[in-house]
């Protein structure tokens, strides 16, 4: 499983880029030249639990877990870019049937860049209306505070 990130279109002297795997600075560092982790190291870089990690497996986000020779799951950089992308989703608020449908998007290939597209302009936009209702309930907030600053001051 990867993460796609779609990149600006490109001039003619530059080839047109692939997807490519990218999250933005990692949050939980990784040890230089590792490429293959156990579910319990994976558990501590992302603090999700291998309780959550096993069932983004079976309903289908992250599918393609390699395993060892032993059947243990081998988590790579590739897996925990995606996992970070699925903690960003999680935090706009999208339903896990929603993230799913990306996931299944991704694995069907370029030809879905257009419905992505537009399921990430649709989070997009519930974003920015409960950012716009936070900035409204932080505006009750500071009237209230300045109220009772100014209160305790009289």
């Amino acid at each position: 499983m990867t993460v796609m990130q779609t990149t600006p279109a490109t001039t003619e002297e530059t080839p047109a880029p692939a997807d490519v795997c990218s999250a933005p600075p990692r949050r939980h560092p990784r040890p230089e030249g590792q490429d293959k982790y156990t579910i319990s190291e994976v558990v501590a870089f992302t603090g999700l639990t291998a309780h959550t990690l096993r069932w983004y497996e079976r309903i289908g986000l992250m599918p393609h877990i390699d395993r060892s020779h032993t059947g243990q799951r081998r988590y790579c950089n590739r897996d925990l870019d995606w996992l970070d992308f699925v903690g960003k989703l999680r935090l706009t608020g999208m339903p896990v049937a929603g993230m799913v449908r990306y996931a299944e998007l991704v694995r069907e290939g370029e030809e879905t860049y257009g419905e992505r597209r537009a399921l990430l302009e649709a989070t997009r936009r519930d974003v920015f209306a409960r950012i716009a209702e936070l900035n409204d309930t932080l505006a009750v907030l500071d009237r209230k505070i300045s109220f009772y600053t100014d209160a305790g001051c009289a």
